[in-house]
């Protein structure tokens, strides 16, 4: 199913997103790979805040590339999410509700997607180029030290996502596995038939 959603968003309208559904992504998104996950884990033991409110915020694992002459941002690919899995059930219980990336996440992400009633979205890998079309705006606001790993800012405008974890627990990567291998079995069965 194609839906359209505005963020922030409310938990509301985060749990009401299934597992392979379509998403297009309008409003503000934040950006975050490994360097910036780890300083935010530290920030967190060591001041008890983040430098940027996550609550209801959607973080977007990716570092762009250099923008091109009148643009806000260069390619803007995903980053594989697994590499944040450490972070992510803390992020997730301190009210972050979304995040989009790339593959497969850990069991302790999708016990902490289910308990905070949250998503993760993935978008095709190596299409940044195209997926940066939908960046109006990109600005720095942590980090600016850790360069292209940076937490920035971003103002999108129907940014397409699917959703692969929903706050139900439903996995894509899984259910889908599943319903290739039945009509593949479907299929062979008829040829033996």
């Amino acid at each position: 199913m194609e839906k359209h959603i505005t963020v922030p968003a409310d938990k509301e309208v985060l749990s009401s997103l299934r597992s392979g559904d379509y998403v297009y992504i309008t409003g503000t998104i934040y950006t975050a790979r490994d360097a910036a996950h780890k300083r935010m884990d530290e920030a967190i033991r060591k001041e008890g805040k983040l430098p940027v409110d996550l609550r209801g915020q959607v973080i977007y694992y990716m570092g762009p590339s250099p923008a091109r002459p009148g643009r806000p941002i260069g390619s803007a690919g995903p980053t594989t999410a697994g590499r944040m899995d450490k972070y992510t059930p803390r992020l997730l219980d301190l009210g972050m509700g979304a995040m989009i990336g790339k593959g497969k996440r850990s069991s302790e992400v999708i016990e902490a997607v289910v308990r905070n009633r949250a998503v993760y979205f993935a978008v095709v890998g190596g299409a940044g180029a195209l997926l940066s079309k939908c960046i109006i705006s990109s600005e720095v606001v942590a980090y600016d030290d850790l360069g292209t790993e940076a937490i920035r800012r971003l103002t999108v405008e129907k940014f397409p996502a699917i959703v692969v974890i929903d706050s139900l627990g439903n996995n894509l990567y899984e259910t889908a596995v599943r319903e290739y291998a039945v009509k593949e079995n479907g299929n062979a069965e008829e040829k033996i038939s």
